[in-house]
């Protein structure tokens, strides 16, 4: 009777101890972490640019003439260091985003990693993407809507100071980067067997209460920014049934054999 080897069993290749994950975490960490200092560091030289264009939006709502204004001698400071955080991210994110998919990756047998390396780029770019659509679609009209509500409805200026303002934007730029990657956790969780197409199909009505509740509580109590936030992670959503329909296909068509979409 053959003996198996080691290499010729996918559950061995695959199988990490508890203390080699443990350590694999600590040093795709360290590198995500490395990553992410370079980033924040390029950006705070930069810093005057990017937030010229953080402030487009309050511009554009308010007109030419209008400037934000601090409150505390430390306002400034500390709002520009934390411009130079997440504007790192943003800038890193393809290596922040690969380090923690490797780390995925290196839980899951060989045939499931081929879609991890799919996953990382596609994480990184819609990332982006996300905070891009906040702040050249979403922002501009949160912010009107917000103005002319407190102009028309309470009779009040508006007059943000520097620090609210950045706080405002940043947030809902990494809340819409983070609703970007819907589409890829959707494939990545069909493409390893852990959720099937007949599941998410019929998950629909769910996932819109599940979004309406999610852009109420991430998103300021306004229309405006829930439903520009909660219509693109609908589309999102359908986009990973989308993908996955597709994948699924390719591997029908390639192997003869039904898809099991149950």
């Amino acid at each position: 009777m053959a003996k198996t080897s080691k290499n010729d069993d996918p559950i061995a290749d695959s199988t990490m101890s508890l203390g080699d994950h443990l350590e694999d975490l600590r040093r795709r960490l360290f590198y995500a972490l490395g990553g992410l200092v370079v980033g924040a560091g390029l950006c705070l030289i930069f810093g005057p640019r990017i937030i010229s264009f953080i402030e487009g939006p309050y511009v554009e709502a308010m007109g030419s003439e209008a400037r934000l204004q601090t409150l505390a001698p430390a306002d400034g400071f500390i709002s520009y260091i934390k411009i130079g955080f997440i504007s790192g991210l943003i800038v890193s994110s393809p290596w922040v985003f690969y380090h923690l998919w490797m780390f995925v990756a290196a839980g899951l047998y060989a045939h499931e990693k081929k879609y991890v390396y799919l996953a990382a780029p596609f994480s990184a770019i819609l990332f982006v993407c996300g905070a891009l659509f906040f702040m050249l679609v979403v922002a501009p009209l949160t912010l009107g809507f917000l103005i002319r509500f407190n102009d028309k409805m309470l009779g009040v200026s508006s007059r943000f100071t520097f620090q609210h303002y950045i706080s405002f934007v940043t947030h809902l730029m990494l809340v819409f980067g983070i609703a970007f990657q819907t589409p890829t956790a959707i494939f990545f969780l069909n493409r390893t067997g852990l959720v099937s197409l007949g599941a998410l199909t019929r998950s629909r009505k769910y996932v819109i209460l599940l979004i309406v509740i999610v852009a109420a509580m991430v998103t300021p109590p306004d229309v405006v920014s829930q439903v520009t936030l909660a219509v693109p992670l609908y589309v999102l959503f359908e986009i990973g049934i989308l993908l996955s329909y597709l994948a699924s296909r390719k591997n029908r068509d390639d192997s003869g054999s039904p898809v099991n979409s149950e």
